[in-house]
């Protein structure tokens, strides 16, 4: 089978990579790519995701059977529901359903009416509200975006003075465009963050590994967020008993939810949850494979990714329950960025060491922001440049291989973060497990089924 992977980051790369093992498929094409890709027998294709009509004719020329949306902006765009009128088979959800990533607001409600818990919030569509409305609380808030904003159109605010900035910055200024014509007011929760993404096909959902990202720029979470700065597979802090609680209380009613709203979902759902002492509470949903969570979770999956992601296409993800095989080491990801970033950046900067990284056992150098320049060599393209992948018998040992290769890796303004994983290194206490609430008999499985687990 010819696959098409579409996108350009790390994420991308991670997915082709993985569906190339695969002994079922062809070429695998990814559009368009980056050096990494390339260099490990990918063929790009110079197309962007909005020639709709050039991807059609792609698609027809070189018989694709299985195309992969992997960003955002695509599916919200409605690429998956385009190419599935045509014809074609597509992992990706439709353009409705992207809206749980697409629109803050809209992923608020769907929570609201799914009994889905998550923080209190207030929705306004014009400025002077919202500043009234965040002199009237007594706790931190977070300002948020409506739209996509490239995962930096979040501001976690510590004082009122702060959210009133934000809601000038997003607002006033428009520093995110038409993303921040409505925003989002919540209350500022505190804890640890999860990330959970599963798999979702008709009614049946199957739970990954959960993940930890790191999303501000500097150790320590300091400095303004970023798309994510490093992750580890698998967090700790996420036990048995939560992912079972997370199963029940968030991701059930969240896709019955969507399913009864007459846009199914189907694809990956990602949920960000931040466990806190009143228990796990969910921070957003986004519409498809993170990144740079993915890097960590094809290192370590063993079961064939192109079985798993046609039989989300096909409906038939049920066939996969408890069947899904997962490498049991831990893996650990830090991302390599151009200097400046999540501000200004030069791209062109020449990539020195790959070769060598390369070379470190249990290691895959996955590359987001990259290309060949005249000279055949590879540079920077992006923010966020590499994506150095590594496994471990432990985590410790995972985080030790990673930056061994790191520091074989260099490039003009190179910068990183050193503390990728020591959140579960160095744990901090953990609120106590709460006991998964009671489903409404609204969510509740027809005929007693249960929903599919890892």
């Amino acid at each position: 089978m010819n696959v098409l992977v579409i996108g350009k980051g790390g994420r991308e790369h991670a997915l082709a990579w993985r569906i190339k093992q695969s002994p079922r498929a062809g070429t695998v094409f990814c559009a368009p790519g980056n050096a990494g890709t390339a260099r490990d027998g990918v063929t790009n294709v110079p197309i962007d995701h909005t020639e709709t009509d050039k991807l059609q004719r792609f698609c027809a020329k070189e018989q694709i059977g299985l195309v992969v949306i992997g960003p955002e902006d695509p599916l919200a765009a409605g690429l998956a529901d385009f190419l599935r009128a045509k014809g074609y088979k597509v992992f990706g959800p439709s353009k409705g359903a992207a809206r749980i990533e697409a629109s803050k607001v809209f992923s608020k409600e769907i929570m609201q009416s799914a009994d889905v818990p998550t923080a209190e919030f207030r929705v306004f569509d014009h400025p002077q509200p919202a500043r009234d409305y965040i002199g009237t609380r007594d706790y931190p808030v977070v300002v948020k975006a409506d739209g996509l904003a490239a995962g930096k159109g979040v501001v976690v605010c510590k004082t009122a003075e702060d959210a009133v900035k934000a809601v000038e910055r997003i607002m006033t200024r428009e520093e995110f465009g038409r993303a921040g014509r409505k925003i989002v007011v919540e209350k500022r929760l505190e804890g640890e963050e999860v990330s959970v993404l599963a798999l979702v096909s008709g009614r049946t959902f199957l739970p990954l590994p959960a993940c930890q990202d790191h999303k501000a720029v500097f150790d320590g979470d300091q400095g303004p967020n970023t798309g994510g700065m490093g992750a580890y597979c698998p967090a700790p802090v996420a036990t048995p008993e939560l992912m079972k609680g997370f199963e029940q209380s968030v991701f059930f009613p969240t896709i019955h939810a969507m399913k009864r709203g007459r846009f199914p979902f189907q694809g990956t759902l990602f949920a960000g949850i931040i466990l806190t002492n009143q228990g796990p509470r969910v921070l957003e949903f986004n519409c498809r494979f993170g990144d740079p969570e993915t890097q960590p979770l094809m290192m370590r999956l063993k079961t064939d990714l192109l079985d798993l992601l046609e039989a989300v296409a096909d409906e038939r993800l049920q066939e996969f329950e408890n069947k899904v095989e997962w490498d049991p080491r831990p893996a650990v990801c830090v991302v390599l960025c151009s200097g400046g970033y999540p501000g200004k950046y030069d791209n062109g900067k020449v990539i020195g060491g790959l070769d060598e990284a390369a070379k470190v056992p249990d290691v895959k150098v996955f590359h987001a922001g990259t290309k060949f320049d005249a000279a055949n060599r590879v540079v920077t393209d992006g923010g966020r440049v590499l994506g150095v992948t590594a496994l471990g018998d432990t985590l410790a040992g995972a985080k030790a291989r990673a930056y061994e290769a790191v520091k074989l890796i260099e490039f003009a303004g190179m910068h990183y973060r050193t503390d990728i994983a020591d959140k579960a290194l160095k744990p901090k206490p953990v609120p106590v497990p709460q006991e998964a609430p009671k489903l409404p008999a609204k969510f509740r499985k027809p005929g007693g089924e249960k929903p599919a687990a890892e």
